[in-house]
């Protein structure tokens, strides 16, 4: 099954990427008599900005098939690079030396290479690289020009080959092509016929399925067997979802995520040869679901994960759930994920969480029970220093119940404080339960921080999210002003001290709130958000051109839809931002071009409204070099020292 293990910077995934973010001893600096609204702070203990957004020590923990040797990116010359280390000889070598960029995702082909995926500034074409486990040096396998690659399958049962998509004939459209990881061969595997957005294989890495996406449709394409042509088995309107996951053991039948009839998502075995959804596997009765655990060894199901309030399990396999139990019996207190094994299943990768920490990595022998720790992530951060990330709700103006997480200063006034609202980017995501670094960091500052799973994010069924099409600026844009208001009815915001910040959608939320909602922000920060839909819409990156008709159906169509889109649009409204703004962008960044944020800038430049700019040349769709974060969190908090907490 395919695994998309090194997919460009998503930044609906900002905080869990800033959150691989901190190293360095920790140090204290005291601030004495810090004024705010509502209260004083004296002598509140900051932790230095730094801690918070520096590299960690080590992440993206990982197991060799044969259960030999471990790998993890670790700091090298401030970017993060790969080490694997042997676990019966204890050498550790370093496999890469990537300086302009941090090695941003990997996988292991057979035991002894390494392959992973790298862009040039922030473009997101994403080349594939091959390295050998013995330092010999890293290969970009595919150096060709305005070239994307992802990882489509990386054939377990075989120790030279990957299968890759790229699209390299033409920008807009991703062939499949079997790679060697030592050679660098490349073979066609398959063409694409112009509108296939996802391929998928089965247990033998053949490519049995082929999503297409045609206008407001998705066709799901089949084949039983790779002399087979490609045909038809569903088409749907793109609301609804039949998203296959992974063929059964048989390699006959495939398990799907799907709201057919339902609002809801769950997971079925799908029958492709009678065109029926046979066996419910799991559902739930309020939130969507969407993974799996199996077992590839004894080809099983083990269990199925869902995400409500935090993260939860529901185990099918007596065996499976034995081994989570034993897990959390060894380390309480923290969430606990495995997120690798070994092929024979005996050793596993084990990564813990929690909202105050980013946890470690351990490996666990099964049939011992012996638990090794490979590395804390950020152990320079007291837990006892950080706050609370609680789920929270409340009632829209028009009756819909809205989530969130609501995190407080744990020292200081607990009532009338100052407040960012954090809209999460997307906007077709979710916030998560968990440790972000912005967020203590702001908590640190004696700021309260409220994230909204407004009307159009996932995970909470179809209906919530189509509630959310053509509301960019409307009733999106209400629910973040009556998380607001709940925050103030509820004593916890002072209303003359609340800021707004985000980044992508959540940058668009910003300049809206600002723009559509003067008098409810005193200040916002919009992080690599675009001010004008029309432009966003037509400067879509070649490969998202088969979605371009759902993104009008959810965004709006630029023709039939042009009153609606000038309408939400900041940029044509900028004589009602009188709020001081930081806008930060990233040049290469190929999904919200900086002319985005030039234009709101220069706009608000000639009308003489406070406008703070920040350009990063060497960055994309959001900062991923260490001193680029360090430069943009120093300035958010000079910014909110001076607009907000004065």
């Amino acid at each position: 099954m395919n695994k998309y293990k090194y997919l460009c910077f998503y930044i609906a995934l900002l905080p869990l990427l800033l959150s691989l973010g901190a190293c360095a001893k920790t140090t204290v600096e005291t601030k004495t008599k810090m004024e705010m609204s509502g209260g004083r702070v004296d002598k509140t203990e900051f932790i230095p900005l730094r801690d918070f957004f520096k590299n960690p020590v080590a992440s993206a923990f990982s197991i060799s098939p044969d259960g030999a040797k471990i790998a993890w990116t670790a700091p090298w010359q401030d970017r993060m690079n790969i080490f694997v280390k042997d676990i019966f000889s204890g050498e550790t070598t370093r496999i890469t030396a990537s300086t302009e960029r941090s090695v941003s995702g990997y996988s292991w082909v057979g035991n002894s290479h390494i392959i992973y995926g790298q862009d040039t500034d922030g473009d997101e074409n994403f080349h594939t690289y091959s390295a050998p486990i013995d330092g010999g040096g890293a290969v970009d396998l595919t150096p060709f020009e305005n070239t994307r690659t992802d990882l489509v399958d990386e054939l377990d049962h075989d120790d030279e080959h990957i299968l890759i998509s790229m699209n390299k004939r033409d920008p807009r459209f991703f062939d499949v092509f079997k790679l060697n990881v030592v050679t660098g061969e490349l073979t066609l595997e398959a063409e694409n016929p112009g509108n296939v957005t996802h391929w998928i294989t089965d247990h033998a890495g053949v490519l049995r399925i082929a999503i297409i996406e045609q206008g407001g449709n998705d066709i799901v394409l089949y084949r039983k067997t790779s002399q087979d042509e490609f045909s038809p088995i569903k088409t749907l309107d793109f609301r609804t979802t039949f998203s296959p996951l992974l063929f059964d053991f048989d390699n006959n039948k495939f398990y799907v995520v799907t709201n057919i009839d339902r609002d809801n998502t769950a997971i079925y075995l799908y029958n492709p040869d009678n065109n029926e959804l046979e066996t419910m596997i799991f559902e739930h009765p309020e939130v969507d679901v969407s993974n799996l655990i199996v077992s590839k060894k004894r080809k099983v199901v083990t269990g199925a994960g869902y995400y409500s309030d935090k993260h939860h399990y529901v185990f099918f396999d007596d065996e499976r759930e034995e081994v989570q139990l034993e897990l959390e019996k060894l380390l309480p207190e923290y969430e606990v994920v495995v997120t690798d094994i070994s092929k024979d299943e005996t050793k596993m990768i084990v990564r813990t969480y929690s909202d105050k920490s980013l946890g470690a990595g351990y490996l666990y022998d099964i049939p011992s029970k012996k638990l090794e720790k490979i590395a804390d992530v950020s152990p320079w951060l007291d837990e006892s220093r950080m706050s609370a990330m609680k789920p929270v709700s409340f009632t829209s103006r028009d009756g819909l119940t809205i989530h969130g997480y609501l995190s407080l200063p744990i020292n200081g006034p607990q009532k009338n404080l100052p407040v960012v609202l954090n809209p999460h980017g997307g906007p077709w995501a979710r916030d998560h339960w968990g440790f972000d670094p912005q967020i203590q960091f702001l908590t640190n500052r004696g700021i309260a921080v409220m994230q909204v799973n407004f009307r159009g994010s996932t995970g909470y069924g179809k209906s919530f999210w189509e509630k959310g099409f053509k509301q960019w600026g409307l009733n999106m844009q209400n629910d973040l002003t009556d998380a607001v208001k709940w925050m103030v009815d509820s004593g916890i915001a002072n209303p003359k001290k609340v800021a707004i910040y985000g980044a992508s959608y959540g940058g668009y939320a910003t300049l809206a709130g600002l723009t559509f909602t003067p008098d409810v922000y005193a200040c916002g920060i919009d992080y690599v958000g675009p001010s004008n839909l029309f432009t966003l819409l037509e400067s879509l990156p070649p490969y998202w051109e088969p979605a371009r008709e759902r993104f009008y159906a959810m965004v709006g169509d630029p023709i039939r839809d042009k009153k609606l889109l000038t309408q939400i649009s900041p940029v044509f409204h900028v004589d009602q931002i009188t709020a001081p703004l930081f806008v930060a962008q990233g040049a290469n960044d190929p999904r919200v071009k900086q002319a985005e944020s030039d234009q709101i800038v220069k706009a608000l430049q000639k009308r003489g409204v406070a406008v703070e700019y920040m350009v990063k040349e060497n960055e994309g769709h959001g900062f991923m070099n260490q001193e680029n974060k360090f430069d943009f969190y120093e300035k958010m908090e000079v910014f909110l020292n001076k607009h907000l907490l004065q």
